[in-house]
């Protein structure tokens, strides 16, 4: 099987000359996506599973830290960003790999070799570093209600109320303690605006509330299911996601 890249960069430009480039350093690496924001990114890398993504460390939804922090060691990581961002200080140190806008031809190929050296070992294991990382990039506002529809009228659902939310299409389901109702904002969106100390992603489709988990049940080793207090339906917990209950 080939091996396959994400490349994720909110401006154009970077992109375009970042694919350039990774195609005359590593012609077998497929690039199978671009992504032009973090959203993007995220919901692409759940899509295409790659091995490598190129991750621009200041975008919009979520930054390329963010989205490097919900991938964990399942790929290897190469965050791109511009010279002088004060953040290049902690790259350097943690020895993570990392590249320069504009990407030039002699950093991306030791870059690459040192991705190629470590295929049969596995990606390294960022999250220490990733976590400093954070205040640094960005320290986000997360949403604190949500507008829901009830009626005719709007009500404003805190979000420890929230128990669910499913995407439905171009909608999300929202399952709150007095009901549940539909909003028009698709979930890859909300994802950026909610606290990830306070919600789970289970599933590309769902998002739970973690003080609402009443227990995770391992059916078989690709399979396991979640609960959740006062509800009788299980939720299933795609693959990516299982490690979160580990220690269940």
């Amino acid at each position: 099987m080939s091996l396959t890249a994400l490349i994720a960069d909110d401006e154009e430009a970077p992109r375009a000359q970042l694919l350039a480039a990774v195609h005359l350093v590593w012609p077998e690496l497929r690039v199978v996506e671009e992504a032009a924001n973090g959203i993007d990114a995220w919901d692409a890398f759940l899509q295409h599973e790659p091995q490598v993504c190129f991750l621009d460390v200041r975008m919009p939804g979520l930054t390329g830290v963010e989205v490097a922090q919900r991938i964990g060691d399942t790929a290897h990581i190469v965050f791109v960003t511009a010279p002088g961002d004060h953040a290049l200080a902690t790259f350097d140190a943690g020895a993570v790999d990392h590249l320069l806008k504009p990407v030039g031809i002699e950093p991306l190929t030791q870059v690459v070799r040192r991705i190629q050296a470590r295929l049969a070992s596995g990606p390294a294991h960022l999250q220490g570093l990733l976590q400093r990382l954070m205040g640094q990039v960005r320290r986000p506002d997360y949403l604190e209600v949500i507008p829901v529809g009830v009626g005719e009228d709007l009500r404003l659902v805190r979000v420890d109320e929230v128990i669910c939310l499913e995407s439905d299409g171009r909608y999300t389901r929202v399952v709150h303690a007095a009901g549940d109702a539909l909003i028009r904002t698709p979930l890859k969106e909300l994802l950026g605006q909610l606290d990830p100390v306070l919600f789970l992603q289970i599933h590309r489709s769902v998002v739970v509330n973690r003080r609402y988990i009443a227990d995770a049940l391992r059916i078989d080793e690709a399979n396991m299911v979640v609960t959740l207090r006062g509800r009788g339906e299980k939720l299933p917990v795609s693959r990516h996601f299982q490690s979160h209950f580990a220690t269940l």
